[in-house]
């Protein structure tokens, strides 16, 4: 997997000319999903080039459906390999869910909190792990109901991450959407995550429809208490590269720079700290 760190973009189309004409300081790499990318050529394509030669991306797929009773789709991964040879694309993401049973969802499903399927989700990732040559970072997700659930969604996490071998992408915003939903400890969950597997976070913003349901929409800027659910996760696991989503409503670039920095100036402080409390080496 390619070394990466710092402070991450996702990129949307509508982005991809203001920073080809000019890319902030403080974004050191981007994101795409491939799905987005993949059906374009021509001028498009050649500007997308253009960027990947020159910057670090990093992959965050939404259609490899890791839960569904359907077959893996082994045209789409050959499809996405290409992809990110072609881009020189190291890291690949995709979220614990599944969107397609007999037919696409167009949604990202839950997955059944049970250790059935947490057996037979891991098996699926190890099976994309083997195609691609190369780890597979596992997401954690928002959700709305759990059917059939038999354990935590924290265990299910758990189980899916050690069963796998696999990396976790750690989403801040999903953590505290789901906790407020779902009642739970966001600070217990992000401490239980295995640091060793954590490759790298995502942090966005979301829909508060009442006091008790939240909706996961990247559509609005990132509320404080997920920027406080981030340090403390700074805080917990060291500092970790982090993207900021912003998939619709999206402001000018100026306006996304500022949620950026404020990335930078976390970790930083994260830095900051963890040197203070490492102790200093005698000389002599």
């Amino acid at each position: 997997m390619t070394a990466f760190d710092g402070v991450g973009l996702g990129l949307r189309r509508e982005l991809l000319d203001p920073v080809l004409q000019h890319k902030p300081d403080i974004i050191d790499f981007f994101e795409v999903a491939p799905e987005n990318w993949l059906p374009f050529g021509g001028k498009l394509g050649q500007k997308f080039r253009a960027l990947t030669e020159q910057h670090t991306f990093i992959c965050h797929g939404l259609s490899l459906s890791l839960g569904s009773p359907d077959p893996l789709d082994l045209e789409f991964l050959a499809a996405v390999k290409a992809f990110l040879n072609t881009h020189q694309i190291k890291l690949y993401s995709e979220h614990l869910s599944y969107c397609s049973a007999g037919g696409h969802l167009y949604d990202l499903m839950p997955i059944p909190f049970t250790s059935n399927a947490a057996r037979y989700v891991a098996g699926r990732i190890r099976q994309v792990q083997d195609i691609l040559q190369q780890q597979l970072v596992i997401e954690n997700v928002s959700y709305y109901a759990a059917p059939g659930q038999e354990m935590s969604e924290l265990d299910f996490t758990l189980e899916v991450l050690q069963q796998a071998d696999c990396g976790l992408l750690l989403d801040i915003n999903n953590v505290y959407v789901n906790s407020v939903n779902h009642g739970y400890d966001a600070k217990a969950f992000i401490a239980a995550m295995p640091t060793k597997r954590l490759v790298y976070g995502h942090i966005a913003g979301h829909y508060r429809a009442s006091d008790t349901l939240l909706i996961d929409t990247h559509g609005a800027a990132v509320v404080d208490p997920v920027w406080q659910l981030l340090q403390f996760a700074y805080q917990q696991h060291g500092e970790f590269p982090t993207l900021l989503e912003r998939d619709f409503n999206l402001p000018e670039l100026t306006v996304l720079e500022q949620e950026l920095w404020q990335i930078k100036s976390l970790q930083q402080q994260a830095s900051a700290q963890q040197q203070s409390l490492t102790p200093a080496t005698a000389g002599g």
